[in-house]
């Protein structure tokens, strides 16, 4: 079965002073892989600015504002459209053997092949008294720990907003108990990599009409890679596996690799951003 998104996102810039120059990239843009498909895209900035498309780090588009005159306010609207296919996260054969699953892991290639989603990152990182916090056992499957892992850390952490930021550290998280979608799924990062499975961050958006928890601007998940199967998505803030009402943007190794939206301001004071994602679809 196949579902059409219509996605619109808003975000607004109110500055205390006049900006006299400025430079915002968007990541934004669903991307079309195996599952969705991207059929329509329409930008509009509110004041006369340069637009262009690029592409960042990880080879996920982005959309790059520029202005060279002053304002004091600024606001970009996008609206998408996607075709996304239901997907069954459990459409693989299982393993022959999980001991085999487990040797592969503790291989030098494949830590080598898949360092840079072994190894944290300063929001993936943990102190050394919470590095037992959560073991795997070893007499089950990798995708059945990693499935115990996504509802442990649904129970762990409460979801409240505007108790953390971009920032918020993972020992911060622990001990409050408390966050959003980037505190779940970075703690669910953290935890999967020091059981050495390779796992990055996810950025998309999320229809919430039946019943997610999300939060209103973008939506975070992470993927991780299991051997003879390949990269599957979960959903900690939901405890859920990434289904059709996922639509990814983009993916890395933690927040700061896929930021929804940074911007360089040339201007005295402070700034305020407010953001808006509505997601709608039809069967």
């Amino acid at each position: 079965m196949a579902f059409e998104y219509t996605i619109k996102y808003i975000s607004e810039n109110f500055y205390d002073s006049q900006v006299h120059k400025a430079v915002w990239q968007f990541i934004i843009i669903p991307e079309t892989n195996d599952s969705q498909e991207l059929i329509k895209m329409d930008i509009i900035a509110s004041i006369n600015s340069k637009i262009e498309k690029s592409i960042n780090g990880f080879g996920f588009q982005a959309i790059r504002v520029y202005s060279e005159k002053s304002f004091e306010n600024f606001k970009v609207e996008a609206h998408f459209k996607v075709i996304k296919q239901e997907i069954n996260p459990f459409g693989f054969l299982p393993s022959e053997s999980i001991e085999d699953d487990y040797e592969i892991v503790e291989s030098l290639g494949f830590k080598a092949d898949y360092e840079s989603y072994l190894t944290n990152t300063s929001l993936t990182r943990l102190s050394k008294k919470y590095l037992k916090l959560y073991l795997f056992d070893k007499g089950k499957s990798i995708m059945d720990n990693l499935i115990d892992l996504n509802t442990w850390v649904y129970n762990y952490i409460h979801f409240k907003t505007a108790v953390t930021d971009v920032k918020t550290l993972l020992d911060d998280i622990i001990v409050n108990r408390q966050g959003v979608c980037q505190d779940f799924s970075h703690l669910f990062i953290a935890l999967a990599r020091l059981n050495k499975i390779p796992t990055r961050y996810v950025s998309g958006y999320l229809h919430q009409g039946d019943g997610f928890f999300g939060d209103s601007q973008m939506h975070a998940w992470v993927e991780a890679y299991i051997p003879n199967i390949g990269w599957i998505g979960f959903d900690p803030t939901n405890n859920l596996l990434a289904n059709h009402n996922h639509i990814k943007v983009s993916h890395g190794k933690d927040y700061n690799d896929c930021p929804p939206l940074k911007g360089i301001i040339y201007s005295p004071g402070s700034n305020e951003t407010k953001h808006s994602v509505e997601v709608t679809y039809q069967q």
